[in-house]
This record gives structure tokens, C-alpha cells and sequence, in this order.
């Protein structure tokens, strides 16, 4: 579909090591892109260094981190902020598990928004953000999950307009229920699953490869006027 399409461009996955982002960083590598991916330990790295990826460790909640990374690229053209976390089992109404979350998922994003600017205003670049369906609504259990993706979704509308002028384009997908380990436990859970396949017309969970076309578009040629746009990846789910 994108064959060749990121042919010499330059990728930045955070949170590509799996998941989510590694589906991501495996579609910008077929086509034609020279993509790094992080994680946020080296254990965490096999698969994505097995799939032929650059990749390297990164907690994108440390800062002097995260300047060291982006100070490793002579150029850069597309930046995919998919790292992230959520604490289950209403860890999060914990005022220490809550700011945990939202600096990774908030502040993280920001971070290598911020980092990346100068080198993305020289390539005329693009930056997508990895919002969610909760960045929508509420969630009882995973408050500072979903506080951090409302964030998310707003910070994107103001950095695509904060980053206009300099050609940057910045965006975000918002996924629905996706299939990867952090959502293993509801999967399992016969009542938890019955009631994601109930809500969702397309009455099946998200392949990770899923969410790559979406990010791929946004960040072509063929998006090129769009910016500050959240785009719903989730078989209907906000629909319903």
C-alpha cells in the first residue's frame, strides 16, 4: 500500500519494541524507511532488533534520556510517540501511580515533541501521537490512563497549531481495544471480552498491524494538509 513511500526517510518509533509501535516501525521499514526503535530496557529490544530495526533503550520520563537520543540524529523526518503505560486494578487512584502514568504518557510525548521540533522544521516532517478511545471518555478503573490520552489529544491540537508555521504536521490516532500483551488479562476474561465484542460493530479486537496504515497515511504525501487531526482506530467503537 505505502510501497516505498518513506524510501530515505528517517523514523523515530518510541515504544516500538512491541505492540502497538512495533507494528508501526515494521510497516515504515517495508516501506522504505530507515526507522529506529525504543523501548524502555535493552531486554525489551529482541524482537524489534530481530525484525532488522535500529533500536535502543529509552525512558522517555527521563529527560537528560531523551536529549541524549535525539542528539544521535543528524536528520529526521517522521517521530511516532506510541510509548506508554497504564496500572490496572485501580493502582492508578494511587497520587504516586497516577503522575507516574501521566509523565510517561503525557509528559513523554511532549519531551520528544519538543526535542524533535528543530530537526523535524528542517525536513518538514510529521509527528503522530498515540491518543486512545479514552482520550474520549472516562474510565473508573484507569483514571490517570485516561487523563493522560485526554491530554494527549489536546497537546497534539496544540502543537499541530504551535507547529504550522515551521511545516511540522502533528497528529494522533486514537485506538480502540487492540490485541497486545497489556490487554492479555481482559482478553482472557470471557465477561471483560464479551463486553469489548459487544460494543464494537466490528466485533473483533484490533491487530496491531491495524493501527500501521492509519499512522503511514498520516504521515504521506497524501495527508499533507492535514494537521491536529485525532484519528479513531477502533472497529466503530466511539460510534456505537
Amino acid at each position: 500500500m505505502f510501497e516505498q513511500v518513506f524510501s530515505g526517510k528517517t523514523v523515530l518509533v518510541s515504544g516500538g519494541s512491541s505492540g502497538i509501535g512495533l507494528a508501526i516501525a515494521r510497516a515504515f521499514r517495508d516501506a522504505g524507511g530507515q526507522v529506529t526503535v525504543t523501548g524502555l530496557t535493552e531486554g525489551e529490544l529482541g524482537e524489534a532488533r530481530a525484525a532488522g530495526l535500529a533500536a535502543l533503550a529509552l525512558d522517555v520520563a527521563d529527560l537528560a534520556a531523551c536529549k541524549r537520543l535525539m542528539a544521535g540524529f543528524e536528520s529526521l523526518d517522521v517521530l511516532v510517540n506510541c510509548a506508554g503505560m497504564i496500572r490496572r486494578a485501580n493502582a492508578e487512584h494511587d497520587p504516586e501511580v497516577f503522575a507516574q502514568v501521566i509523565d510517561v504518557n503525557l509528559n513523554g510525548t511532549q519531551r520528544l515533541c519538543a526535542l524533535a521540533r528543530p530537526l523535524l522544521a528542517r525536513t518538514k516532517g510529521a509527528i503522530v501521537n498515540t491518543a486512545s478511545m479514552r482520550s474520549f471518555s472516562g474510565a473508573s478503573v484507569t483514571p490517570a490512563y485516561s487523563a493522560s490520552k485526554g491530554a494527549v489529544m489536546q497537546l497534539t491540537k496544540s502543537l499541530a497549531i504551535a507547529y504550522a508555521e515551521e511545516g511540522i504536521r502533528v497528529n494522533a490516532i486514537a485506538p480502540g481495544w487492540v490485541a497486545t500483551a497489556l490487554t492479555k488479562p481482559l482478553r482472557e476474561n470471557p465477561e471483560a471480552n464479551r463486553a469489548v465484542l459487544d460494543r464494537t460493530p466490528m466485533k473483533r479486537w484490533a491487530d496491531p498491524a491495524d493501527m500501521a496504515g492509519p499512522v503511514l497515511f498520516l504521515c504521506s504525501p497524501a495527508a499533507a494538509f492535514i494537521t491536529g487531526a485525532i484519528l479513531p482506530v477502533d472497529g466503530g467503537y466511539l460510534a456505537a
